[in-house]
């Protein structure tokens, strides 16, 4: 028959942590977002602007037309560089930089140029998910909503 021996030593009640117990944290990590001066050095940032003010103007019509929270990271040699936040739920919708502030339920991670394509009408959206250009997760299907969005954006 097997037996346990039980090589932990017992805890023992003491008034406080014993030296060298708890270890000393370093600063926080910057967040993937680049400072604001930076923003003007990518392609899409006039383009997030530029959405921004439509959703603005016509968000309590998207928001009962989408009812979703998308989350857009865009990439740079495989690093989130920009983050921007679609919200389509709430309220009488709204986008703003960095990441959502409620679950979002679907995120998609783009290379720059691609969302440029995609957003420009330049590129099927379904071709390029399928193709491996960009990933997907939470509610698949709700890109849809999303590209209809930008359509409505392109014509304006």
């Amino acid at each position: 028959m097997w037996k346990r021996i039980d090589h932990q030593p017992k805890i023992k009640a003491v008034d406080g942590p014993q030296a060298g117990q708890f270890k000393e944290l370093g600063a926080a990590r910057e967040p993937a977002m680049p400072h604001p001066l930076e923003l003007s050095e990518f392609q899409s940032f006039p383009v997030f602007e530029d959405i921004s003010h439509h959703i603005k103007e016509v968000g309590a019509q998207l928001v009962k037309k989408v009812n979703a929270i998308f989350q857009l990271d865009i990439t740079k040699e495989g690093k989130t560089v920009l983050q921007w936040t679609i919200d389509l739920k709430n309220g009488s919708g709204d986008m703003y930089p960095g990441s959502a502030s409620l679950p979002a339920d679907t995120v998609f991670t783009i290379p720059e140029p691609v969302f440029m394509e995609l957003v420009l009408g330049k590129m099927n959206p379904q071709k390029a998910f399928l193709a491996g250009k960009f990933k997907v997760s939470g509610k698949v299907l709700l890109g849809q909503k999303l590209e209809r969005v930008f359509k409505d954006w392109a014509k304006f």
